[in-house]
């Protein structure tokens, strides 16, 4: 379940970036206050925690499909 929720996250964290690149226009920033508001490096955060969790994913193995 935490493997879900993180690469949720990360995913979350990869259209905000991809929206940075193309527009300039950060949506976490704009909807939480702007990017240094706490709420909005708090997601920042979590997102970031996220994709270390997800690093983990790499180096396990898989399972096999039955």
């Amino acid at each position: 379940m935490l493997d879900r929720i993180s690469l949720v996250l990360v995913i979350i964290g990869a259209l905000n970036w991809l929206l940075v690149g193309l527009f300039r226009y950060d949506l976490v920033a704009s909807l939480f206050g702007g990017a240094d508001s706490l709420i909005s490096r708090i997601i920042y955060v979590v997102v970031g925690l996220a994709g270390l969790w997800c690093i983990t994913l790499l180096f396990r193995p898989r399972e096999k499909a039955n």
